[in-house]
């Protein structure tokens, strides 16, 4: 037998991480707009959407994880702080370029 959308429902879980995929998806959209901007206006109403839009993804990020469907594992101090390391050192090669 055949399902039609009518039979077919999201769960809790699955509805959150579909709106989470969508707002990045978003996101990333309008990023591409924001660099390929070529007037002020447009550019200031593509970032003010991009802005509303990271504020939706973080919301919903934070009910999935007040529901516990979105695991966040603590990075060690040791890996930040060899990050900030290479990332220091990129820097400093990029500013003497």
């Amino acid at each position: 037998m055949k399902q039609s959308k009518m039979d077919t429902q999201l769960n809790e879980k699955d509805a959150l991480q579909d709106m989470l995929d969508c707002e990045k998806l978003l996101m990333d959209y309008y990023a591409v707009a924001l660099t390929e901007g070529s007037c002020k206006p447009f550019r200031k109403e593509i970032l003010k959407n991009y802005s509303s839009s990271a504020e939706t993804q973080f919301s919903v990020f934070e009910q999935m994880l007040a529901r516990g469907y979105y695991q966040v594992m603590p990075a060690e101090k040791m890996l930040i702080d060899e990050k900030t390391e290479t990332f220091s050192k990129v820097k400093k090669q990029i500013a003497s370029g």
